[in-house]
């Protein structure tokens, strides 16, 4: 039976990387899942939660609950971070005792970060994709810390025909992003993205890839800001790459 996922796009997904959300459907449908997407979803209410507003976090969470109630199958996300929220934060959100509660168990038993998705549900690394290129991995909070996924998207990336994976100075660093962490503590987030970037020119990569929209943005605008040759690319689309694309350079 052919397998089948609900794809969250997550917010700087569906709004900065529309091409990262094709190419996971891509590679999906290409390793034989159908991909389904929940029309009514919009932000789980992580970026409230965060700002200490717990409360008014409630009416998004429980929206995102709507529109994926009635689906089956894993829901799949391009982010480790809304993966965690899904999956750990709304069960705070909904204890026990909340009428939500058992439809958010159920729910976030469902929800899977990309890269977890093919390695440990699909059980797949390769998957066909060439990418002739010098690259560098940084590990992604939430994915790392909170999801344990320390040496999956790795192994994809080794799998990758052509490639060349060096490896990255304090690789498990935070890039100081963290979401509202970098609008309230500004002067911080960018001694620590100054940290980062300096170890990512150090790697001799042609290409900084990462797992999540957020890091991916973050390290984006720095490179972009001081001219830097070095390309930032979301795992996703290396994974979608092939000897027959004719993807320009990103």
């Amino acid at each position: 039976m052919r397998a089948r996922v609900q794809v969250f796009a997550t917010c700087l997904g569906e709004n900065f990387f529309s091409d990262v959300l094709k190419d996971m459907v891509t590679v999906l449908e290409r390793l034989g899942v159908q991909c389904e997407f929940p029309e009514g979803q919009t932000c789980c209410g992580q970026p409230f939660y965060n700002s200490g507003f717990q409360s008014q976090t409630l009416a998004l969470a429980r929206n995102w609950l709507r529109a994926f109630a009635n689906t089956t199958g894993y829901i799949v996300a391009p982010s480790g971070s809304c993966t965690d929220f899904v999956r750990h934060r709304y069960l705070e959100l909904f204890p026990p005792g909340a009428p939500e509660h058992p439809q958010v168990e159920e729910i976030a038993s469902r929800a899977v970060e990309f890269t977890e998705f093919l390695t440990r549900v699909l059980k797949v690394t390769e998957m066909g994709a060439h990418f002739p290129h010098k690259v560098t991995y940084h590990a992604a909070c939430h994915s790392l810390r909170n999801l344990g996924l320390r040496d999956e998207p790795k192994l994809l990336l080794q799998a990758v025909e052509g490639l060349e994976l060096v490896p990255l100075a304090e690789e498990e660093t935070c890039c100081g992003f963290g979401g509202v962490f970098s609008v309230i503590y500004p002067e911080v987030s960018r001694a620590m993205m100054d940290a980062k970037v300096k170890n990512i020119q150090a790697s001799g990569a042609e290409y900084i890839v990462t797992n999540e929209p957020g890091c991916l943005m973050n390290i984006s605008g720095v490179l972009q800001r001081i001219g830097s040759p070095i390309k930032p690319m979301h795992l996703i689309q290396i994974l979608a790459s092939s000897k027959d694309s004719s993807r320009p350079s990103p």
